[in-house]
């Protein structure tokens, strides 16, 4: 403090004049230059030239180098040193009264310059270390949690492991005791393949047997009941003579005329076609139209080993008759679907069958071009019919039995005489396969349904067409009259 007393003093300012005398130097008056010159003739390229000169040669520009930033680290004073280090260890109680302590010293000035000076770096060092040590310990003990679940899900997977192989091992015991149960079980039954294919083949013969016998019952009993007849017209002209001989030459004609026409079926003469149509025992009768929402599935039975291609129902008896692309024909009763016979003798698929109107024969037609009549009572074809050049579509039969109607896809349909098996008529029209064709109910009319779009009616005396329905767009397949309308005709087409 004293000697800051000394050097302060008091200082004054006093006005002095410098002469020329005084002045070693010398001044030059300075011309003042044109600036406007300048301004014109200066560019870019002469302020470079200019700079350069100053400056010195070109390319004397010193290399501007970056300094990077670096971070030195300060060492620690013994003091902090030591309140860190309490306050790492939540030493705060010790860490007031070290501060307490520490500046007492302080200010009494007992702690010298070694006291105050910095911290050892092995101090330092090992407080780093601890540092490390720490954090590596809280590393291991992770890593250790991390094993730890790793090893509990590596135990669940084993035990996993352990059951599904158990249990697939016991599967696969509990399969091959299958197998083996199912060859054995399959050996025992082949056994009885022959003795089921005996039964069933008994079963067809006792069916059939029992079918035929049912026809000739029935033959049988037409036959008793004409004779009854028979006996019951004779009596009264044998006990009585008639006073009407007109009536007794009527029954004789008859009589004769029964026996002509045995004596022309006998002697293979061709069939006539009546000249006037039958009467309608359905024209005065009403059919309720069916409740097709109260219809239900009733049987599903197997009846051919490829696609049913037409049905039709016996015309007496609860029986159906099928046909399939496997090339046979079939009847079942309805409806407990039990085969009662079955016929086989086409070389193709058979598209069409239909019933005798007594019930003792079907006519079938059939993919290889022929037409087949067959006879319940004998169980055999009958006749073949061959006039077709291509596929038979349909048949029919008339109403009275002596004559079946055929379409084909040779654009034609043909009339054929039962009795006789000869063609009687040709019907030509179509240009393109006729797909059905059907009898008008109790008349000499036929009805034809063709790929062409149209339907046609026929008349199988002189097989002219009588009439052709037009306004299909696409292939009529089938066409059918009402029983109690004769004259009304619904067909059916295919769309695209």
């Amino acid at each position: 403090m004293e000697g800051e007393a000394k050097v302060e003093g008091v200082y004054t300012l006093e006005e002095e004049t410098i002469e020329e005398s005084d002045d070693d130097l010398e001044f030059e008056e300075v011309v003042e230059e044109d600036d406007e010159d300048l301004d014109d003739e200066e560019d870019l390229e002469t302020a470079m030239k200019t700079i350069l000169k100053k400056d010195g040669p070109a390319g004397a520009f010193p290399a501007h180098v970056e300094k990077k930033a670096e971070v030195q680290r300060r060492p620690e004073v013994i003091d902090d040193f030591i309140r860190n280090f309490l306050i790492s260890k939540s030493m705060t109680k010790t860490l007031e009264a070290f501060q307490t302590e520490w500046y007492e010293l302080q200010q009494k000035g007992k702690l010298s310059d070694e006291d105050v000076a910095v911290v050892p770096d092995l101090y330092l060092r090992n407080r780093q270390l601890d540092g490390i040590i720490q954090q590596l310990r809280k590393d291991l003990e992770k890593a250790q949690e991390v094993a730890e679940k790793a090893k509990n899900t590596w135990d669940k997977l084993r035990k996993e492991r352990d059951f599904h192989r158990m249990h697939h091992k016991r599967v696969v015991q509990e399969k091959n005791k299958l197998v083996v149960d199912i060859k054995r079980l399959k050996k025992h039954y082949s056994h009885f393949e022959p003795t089921l294919k005996e039964l069933q083949h008994k079963y067809e013969v006792a069916m059939k047997e029992k079918m035929l016998m049912r026809l000739e019952r029935d033959k049988l009993s037409h036959k008793v009941e004409s004779l009854e007849r028979t006996v019951k017209a004779d009596v009264p002209k044998r006990s009585l003579p008639s006073p009407n001989q007109s009536g007794g030459k009527s029954q004789d004609k008859k009589i004769s005329m029964t026996h002509a026409e045995t004596n022309k079926e006998n002697a293979n003469e061709d069939s006539v076609l009546p000249p006037d149509d039958r009467e309608n025992p359905f024209l005065d009768s009403e059919f309720d139209p069916p409740k097709v929402e109260n219809m239900s599935l009733r049987k599903t039975f197997k009846a051919h080993g490829a696609a049913v291609s037409n049905i039709c129902v016996h015309p007496r008896k609860p029986i159906l008759g099928t046909c399939s692309d496997d090339g046979t024909w079939r009847m079942y009763s309805i409806p407990n679907g039990d085969l009662i016979m079955s016929g086989d003798g086409h070389k193709d698929w058979v598209s069409g069958m239909d019933f005798h109107p007594r019930g003792t024969h079907a006519v079938t037609g059939s993919g290889d071009g022929t037409v087949k009549i067959w006879s319940f009572s004998s169980a055999s074809c009958t006749s073949t019919l061959r006039d077709h050049t291509q596929a038979v579509w349909s048949v029919a039969y008339h109403d009275l039995g002596d004559f079946v109607v055929s379409a084909s896809m040779d654009h034609t349909a043909k009339l054929w005489d039962t009795a006789t098996g000869r063609c009687q008529q040709t019907f030509r029209g179509h240009v393109d396969s006729v797909n059905h064709v059907t009898f008008q109910p109790f008349s000499n009319n036929i009805c034809t349904a063709s790929g062409d779009k149209t339907v046609s009616l026929w008349d199988s005396r002189s097989g002219l067409c009588i009439q052709t329905f037009y306004g299909h767009l696409n292939s009529v397949t089938c066409a059918a009259f009402s029983l109690r309308v004769g004259n009304q005709c619904d067909s059916c087409w295919l769309y695209p």
